[in-house]
């Protein structure tokens, strides 16, 4: 397929809705699917070291994964230039360490649904940034009105009696809370570090480099993996492809669709979290009870306002 061809076959409305559903799903499926990992690896919830390494070893293979299937796609092995390896660094420090490593240490601490919701506040968080620290962008009635609207969601399911289980810990949803605060930052990063490099080369070697830190670091911390049978290692190549190809086929939507076009479709993400914990982790109750409900409907109205936002500038 001609470059042409595959720029027609992409644009088409009913081919965007397709692929950026199934990068929402594959994304919505990576919360149970670690908590499911946990088991299978039998990886305890205090357990930091290998909860890391774990998260190491995904990212590993999903840089590696990545990075063969930018390089089909591009006809070319995907090498960053000589002045981008600084931003490659930079970018898999906070997107896959610190993100990561907060975010597996979190879900270890939290449910499945709780999480899926918290993280949703990353678009939120992602928008201030650019509007209020870098300044790349400016606020309006529609992106206050989102914000407003997800936070309402986070706090919500937080403050549902029946899902607060304990109270707000600062290892679980503090953790979650500040994967979503360092995916913000990335987020602003990636928009600046993009104009000067491949986007898929730019992920693929984040990944590569943040996963081999994070293995490093876990088994620095004393953490193992064990228990690898074709059940748990099956899992483990799933997670790594979701990354791997969700990035990809997100990456090649906004390459030929306006953003907002593809953008909009992100208000799916926490529904696929929160549906796909409650039908593989049993949270049926926290999922679909009435404060559960609500606050899902609150994150994506909110990102769904913000997607769409056209209103005049404040």
């Amino acid at each position: 397929m001609t470059d042409i061809q595959q720029k027609n076959t992409l644009t088409k409305s009913w081919v965007v809705c397709l692929l950026a559903m199934v990068c929402c799903l594959l994304w919505g499926s990576a919360f149970p699917c670690i908590k499911i990992g946990y088991r299978l690896f039998s990886i305890p919830a205090d357990s930091t070291g290998s909860q890391i390494l774990f998260a190491g070893y995904r990212f590993t293979l999903a840089g590696i994964l990545a990075l063969l299937i930018g390089s089909f796609l591009n006809r070319r092995f995907l090498i960053p230039k000589r002045t981008s390896w600084g931003m490659v660094i930079r970018l898999g420090l906070v997107q896959t360490v610190l993100q990561y490593l907060l975010f597996y240490i979190g879900l270890a601490n939290t449910t499945g649904v709780k999480s899926s919701i918290i993280e949703a506040s990353n678009v939120f968080l992602a928008i201030l940034c650019a509007c209020l620290i870098t300044r790349t962008e400016k606020l309006n009635v529609s992106k206050i009105s989102g914000c407003v609207l997800g936070f309402a969601g986070v706090v919500l399911i937080n403050l549902n009696g029946s899902g607060f289980e304990g109270g707000l810990r600062l290892s679980g949803e503090g953790a979650i809370f500040g994967s979503a605060a360092a995916y913000a930052v990335s987020s602003v990063m990636i928009k600046s570090y993009s104009s000067r490099e491949n986007q898929v080369t730019l992920s693929g070697w984040q990944f590569l480099f943040g996963g081999l830190v994070l293995i490093v670091a876990g088994l620095g911390m004393g953490g193992e993996v064990t228990g690898f049978t074709p059940a748990s290692t099956s899992l483990l190549l799933y997670l790594s492809l979701v990354s791997a190809v969700a990035y990809s086929l997100w990456g090649t939507l906004l390459k030929y669709n306006p953003v907002a076009k593809v953008s909009v479709y992100g208000f799916m993400n926490p529904v696929c979290g929160v549906l796909l914990s409650a039908l593989l982790l049993g949270e049926s109750s926290q999922a679909f009870g009435p404060a559960g409900f609500i606050a899902l409907l609150l994150v994506c109205a909110g990102i769904y306002i913000v997607n769409r936002s056209n209103t005049p500038a404040l």
